[in-house]
């Protein structure tokens, strides 16, 4: 037998040995912008990544979401391929702007009436929606007046929340508000590597950041009074984060960016406070209007926490965004994936237990996980043998089975991606899918990870 061969069986066995409780749920997760396409059709607003991706130089290979996985039309073959691998949920994202094309006011029917067929269909097929509500794509309308600066851009998310609510909320029961605050935030207002891409260092990601939480806050009571039965969290983007040396200055810098990454929302969603260091790291200088009672607004009591974790981050003293002031280190020794992101199992289980042990969140999901490759070519027989991204499902899976044997409430796992998409300022440069996407001709193929993933979907809950 082939070393490949060995690999493929020794994986096979492990991924048939992983066990979780009956009711944990295995689902993959995907984004408005990223696989919808149909950019103009049918009454939708332009969005910030509209708008970006025309930017010169803003995407490394110069394309963008206009057609991507053309999901607005195919969904029905996309659930047929979750249905395949038997998994039991959908995570996807809301097109703020094809629902209100201005970011408030009139509704787009048709808009909605694709969202209905979606969700309609994903029941038929017994799989279950979890719905975001913004995963990046602000109306352009509202940028126009100031975005994720201008506070009333999260009144104005409290409304379209409430409009979604009261449209899905009959058959939709799961229901996160933002995604990943952190990276939409700073990468695009601090660092400028996304949409609306702004470079106005820590004061924009700050700034932007307590908008964003404050939307959050006004959201979470607005769905639950329109939407019967609703669970309502938030997702995070949340890393291990660990000094490159015990030197002190290393030591500092790994507290300030598990400050700005971590802290700042944790603290804020679980504690009503901001952490005291990073306000006084931040000072009035940086810090933006932070009004009486909005913090108790950010706290609103959430169901669940989703997790999205991808990597470790090892920091050591820098330069980069100061007063933060630090600099990723990538550890000798470790595995990494075609973004250069360490692959580190522990990582996940790290973090779960950190997070339930600190913040005791009712319920965690995992949200967001998964693996870049280069881009993949099908073999001579048409498949993709990704078997490293199958490896790393089965490693960061049996790291959340060992958490949830801690006692960690963590209730399900969503793997990033369905399907191979526009990897936002990367292009279709960074593959994530469990599913190849032939972009010229829009035809999908699983993966040999995908059926891996499969196997553990159908065969780990409930064993």
């Amino acid at each position: 037998m082939s070393s490949i061969a060995e690999r493929r069986e020794e994986l096979l066995h492990r991924a048939s040995a992983i066990r979780f409780p009956s009711d944990f749920v295995f689902g993959s997760a995907t984004s408005a912008y990223q696989i919808e396409g149909a950019a103009t059709l049918d009454g939708k607003g332009e969005s910030i990544w509209d708008r970006f991706t025309r930017r010169p130089g803003a995407i490394v290979d110069g394309t963008n979401g206009d057609v991507a996985c053309d999901h607005y039309h195919l969904f029905p073959r996309d659930i047929a391929l979750m249905k395949e691998m038997g998994l039991k949920a959908y995570r996807f994202s809301l097109s703020w702007p094809r629902l209100f094309p201005q970011g408030s006011g009139r509704l787009n029917a048709a808009g909605a009436d694709f969202y209905n067929r979606l969700i309609d269909a994903l029941l038929e097929a017994d799989i279950e929606p979890f719905l975001t509500l913004y995963h990046w794509d602000l109306p352009q309308a509202l940028q126009d007046r100031g975005g994720w600066y201008n506070r009333d851009t999260a009144m104005r998310f409290a409304d379209y929340a409430a409009g979604a609510a009261a449209l899905f909320g009959d058959r939709v029961t799961k229901w996160t508000t933002l995604n990943e605050p952190w990276t939409f935030c700073w990468w695009g207002h601090a660092t400028g590597e996304d949409a609306p891409g702004l470079a106005d260092g820590v004061k924009g990601g700050v700034a932007a950041s307590h908008h964003a939480l404050l939307a959050h806050g006004l959201a979470v009571p607005l769905i639950r009074s329109e939407a019967r039965n609703a669970e309502v969290g938030i997702t995070l983007d949340v890393n291990v984060t660990e000094p490159a040396t015990d030197r002190e200055e290393d030591v500092e810098a790994a507290r300030r960016f598990d400050g700005a990454q971590n802290r700042w929302y944790l603290d804020a969603l679980f504690r009503g406070a901001y952490p005291e260091d990073m306000l006084d790291l931040y000072g009035p200088r940086l810090l933006p209007d932070i009004r009486p009672g909005d913090l108790e607004t950010i706290a609103a009591p959430l169901d669940f926490l989703g997790i999205n974790n991808y990597r470790r981050s090892v920091i050591r003293a820098g330069t980069e965004l100061a007063p933060l002031s630090f600099a990723r280190v990538a550890p000798e020794g470790s595995d990494y994936s075609a973004l250069g992101w360490e692959i580190w199992p522990q990582a996940i289980e790290d973090i779960l237990v950190h997070v339930h042990e600190t913040y005791r969140p009712a319920r965690i999901y995992i949200t967001e996980n998964g693996m870049a490759t280069a881009e993949e070519t099908p073999d001579v027989k048409g498949r993709i043998e990704d078997v490293e991204r199958a490896a790393y499902y089965v490693g960061y899976v049996e790291k959340v089975a060992s958490a949830v044997a801690r006692g960690v409430p963590v209730k399900g796992y969503f793997a990033w991606t369905l399907m191979d998409n526009f990897e936002w300022a990367l292009g279709y440069t960074a593959p994530f899918g469990l599913v190849h996407v032939d972009f010229r001709t829009q035809e999908r193929r699983i993966k040999w990870s995908g059926e891996v993933y499969g196997r553990i979907a159908r065969e780990a809950p409930g064993r």
